[in-house]
């Protein structure tokens, strides 16, 4: 939006008025209204829920990753609508022979929102910080053995051990970021400064965190002194909203400028003449995760449930072009496989299948209550009534999905996205499937796909590594550990004439890049 100004002119006197300077007012009183100094350029993007912390270390923030990412950087970062890796902080890197030492040449001339200048020893104090003190999010650099500067421009980290995945891991959007140092001692308080930055923020990016109001809204402000270019936006302002109608009612009526995600796909082609929608590809992959000791133990009826609810039936009609069938355990731009996971076609076969067992009633835990799910789910208990199985859909208490081993009545199936935190499929797997995995809902361990996982670790051929993780993926489908089901694109729905909105498909649904986006 464009702050609008009104042009206040002050009482002339007859005799300025008499003299011909009442023209020149009025012109220059013209010239102010049609040309306002001080307008500002404004985004508004609604938060679903709120932000439970800033600090880029300690919180795994979904809706705010976008503010989070354009007021801290870190040394790369993922190009928007791709997954190639590219220099952010760090100009250019190199990697040494055996592949455990990573050396990084830094831009000169950039400087923190505080005004210090970022050097070697920042990233080795950031870096240190993430790795070191406990925080959420220190596994990122648990295979980092040392963190060096070499000089002032130009940083080393060294690994316990090859891993291909290293670079994935730094441009992640809850990769490591580095924090002014200069903040980081002042605000210290025997915590680390993490108090202090759970509502603060010094960074490099091109956005400078300005308001922070819990609960109601947060304003980011440009960064007149960025090292890159400039952002089009002099501020955005980030009001929460958690409904999804009031978000759509305020768009339409022109109070915020987007509906970042979960915009219900079924209303998209009825948007008025003054709204857009931009899709991107994305890593939000639905899954069907199986409870160990259900009805699907038997490979049987896990194959005709397949069939039933085999999402080439469904998800054109459904999702139209917002979404494709899942190939694999890994999200489609992330792994295409040379061999996709394949289904039967035959309902009848699966329909005899099932009248060869006692009567099959399935329960369907649904990680959230948006529209996605609700829709999904939906036409898998219809696709499922048509080989005679009888299931139920309910929404899972908020965190309960991540509790589901230890629960006492867990359902058959939970549907979630299991979305990764980098685009390699190390990152994914170990992030839902391998025995440690901590996203492995249901706890269920097939070793030798785990074993698979760590043989492709080290393997910077890519071809070579996605065999093997190709390998494992069916295994784990075959095994009864997990149903994938659609790839989702990110679809954000705006106001008619926003732009280059950044999305990228690692990031959670929505983020749109606040330094790229322009009107």
């Amino acid at each position: 939006m464009r702050t609008k100004f009104t042009a206040i002119f002050p009482p002339l006197s007859y005799f300025a008025m008499r003299s011909g300077l009442f023209k020149v007012a009025l012109l220059v009183g013209l010239a102010c209204w049609a040309f306002p100094i001080n307008a500002k350029e404004v985004l508004r993007v609604p938060l679903s829920s709120d932000i439970g912390t800033f600090d880029p270390d300690n919180g795994f923030e979904i809706g705010a990753m976008s503010a989070i990412d354009n007021v801290y950087e870190g040394l790369v970062e993922y190009e928007p609508g791709s997954t190639r890796i590219t220099g952010r902080l760090a100009l250019r890197w190199d990697v040494s022979a055996d592949a455990l030492t990573y050396t990084f040449h830094l831009r000169a001339g950039v400087k923190f929102h505080d005004g210090t200048p970022l050097d070697a020893a920042a990233v080795v104090t950031s870096f240190t910080r993430r790795r070191d003190k406990g925080l959420a999010l220190s596994y990122f650099l648990a295979n980092v053995a040392e963190i060096k500067a070499l000089d002032s421009l130009t940083v080393a980290t060294v690994l316990h051990r090859p891993q291909s995945s290293f670079l994935d891991t730094l441009a992640s959007p809850w990769g490591p970021k580095v924090i002014s140092p200069t903040a980081l001692e002042k605000h210290a308080d025997g915590d680390n400064a993490s108090s202090w930055l759970n509502v603060n923020a010094v960074g490099t990016g091109p956005f400078i965190l300005a308001e922070f109001r819990p609960g109601e809204r947060y304003v980011l402000t440009r960064n007149d002194h960025y090292w890159g270019a400039k952002p089009f936006f002099d501020e955005v302002q980030l009001p929460v909203i958690p409904d999804m109608s009031q978000q759509i009612l305020q768009l339409r009526q022109g109070a915020i400028d987007a509906v970042p995600r979960n915009f219900p796909i079924a209303q998209i082609s009825e948007l008025p003449a003054d709204l857009d929608v931009t899709k991107s590809p994305s890593m939000n992959q639905f899954d069907l995760f199986i409870r160990p000791g259900s009805a699907l133990d038997d490979e049987e009826v896990r194959n005709a449930v397949r069939t039933a609810i085999n999402p080439a039936l469904w998800v054109e009609r459904a999702f139209g072009d917002y979404a494709a069938p899942s190939k694999s355990i890994f999200p489609n731009i992330m792994l295409n496989p040379t061999t996709p996971d394949a289904v039967s076609a035959d309902i009848e076969a699966a329909k005899s299948a099932i009248s060869r067992h006692r009567k099959i009633e399935l329960t369907i835990g649904l990680f959230s209550a948006t529209s996605n799910y609700t829709r999904i789910s939906n036409l898998l208990i219809t696709q499922l009534a048509q080989v005679g199985i009888s299931a139920t859909a309910s929404v899972l208490p908020p965190g309960e999905a991540f509790s589901l081993r230890k629960s006492a009545n867990p359902p058959d199936l939970l549907l979630t996205i299991a979305s990764p935190d980098a685009a390699h499929p190390e990152n994914q797997a170990t992030a839902f499937y391998t025995e440690n995995a901590p996203l492995n809902f249901y706890g269920k361990t097939v070793r030798e796909a785990d074993e698979l996982i760590s043989k492709a670790r080290p393997i910077t051929d890519i071809p070579a590594r996605n065999a093997l993780y190709e390998r494992a993926s069916r295994l784990y489908i075959k095994s009864g550990v997990v149903i994938p089901l659609v790839d989702m694109k990110d679809v954000v729905v705006h106001t008619r004439g926003l732009t280059d909105l950044g999305l990228r498909p690692v990031f959670p649904e929505g983020n749109i890049d606040f330094a790229t986006v322009r009107r």
